[in-house]
């Protein structure tokens, strides 16, 4: 019926994301920690000098962070913040302030524990509802999430929560095509609800509101961070 429906209705509407949150994410932190990096990276690794999970991981959040360009005083959004390994990396290396947001109460509790005194902020929200300034915002691992019906609001939601200078970074997994369904395989064993975007999706719903000044791929690293 999901899959049926995609085309007719938001699938990941704000209440319908809020269910998502709870079937998937909500299931427990422990069975997460027992397959994830220490960071809890449930995204592609960067294993270009990397030969463990680990350090493929941390090679991810530092070149997420270089690409950001940080600098110490920084104030960064973090959506879809998971259990806040990114956002504890950056306010620990390059001492920025940090709002993370997640829909998961699992995720939200453990990442405050491990961003407990540091300049970080976790928040149990949707990111349709955010409205702040910040000079850098980033999302990893997140917009497989949005769907197709929300591409543009998520976009134009980026665009009013950062500064006229500020910068924006993207992580996702994407398809090779255009489809505004959802995908039968990934709505059962990963993400319900979840649909892949196309660079021409990315494309036409980010042009009226960014310029694009790196385009990096490095999606064969996947199959290396699934089994390591």
């Amino acid at each position: 019926l999901r899959i049926l429906g995609a085309r007719l209705i938001n699938l990941q509407s704000k209440k319908r994301a809020w269910i998502v949150g709870k079937e998937h994410y909500d299931l427990g932190n422990d069975l997460f920690s027992r397959m994830l990096d220490p960071y809890m990276q449930y995204s592609c690794a960067y294993w270009k000098d990397a030969d463990t999970l680990e350090a493929a991981q941390q090679a991810k959040l530092k070149l997420i962070c270089e690409k950001l360009q940080l600098q110490p005083g920084m104030r960064v959004l973090d959506i879809g913040c998971g259990w806040g390994g990114l956002s504890q990396y950056m306010a620990t290396h390059y001492g920025v302030s940090v709002v993370g947001v997640t829909i998961s109460a699992e995720q939200q509790k453990m990442a405050q524990t491990r961003c407990e005194g540091l300049d970080v902020s976790i928040l149990l929200e949707d990111y349709r509802d955010l409205n702040d300034q910040f000079d850098r915002i980033v999302s990893v691992g997140m917009f497989e999430h949005v769907g197709p019906k929300n591409y543009n609001t998520y976009f134009e939601v980026v665009d009013r929560n950062l500064k006229p200078d500020g910068l924006f970074l993207l992580h996702t997994i994407g398809s090779k095509k255009t489809d505004h369904n959802v995908d039968p395989w990934i709505n059962k064993y990963i993400f319900p609800n979840g649909c892949l975007p196309s660079v021409r999706q990315i494309a036409e719903a980010s042009e009226s509101h960014f310029v694009m000044e790196d385009w990096h791929n490095f999606g064969a690293d996947y199959d290396t961070t699934l089994m390591a």
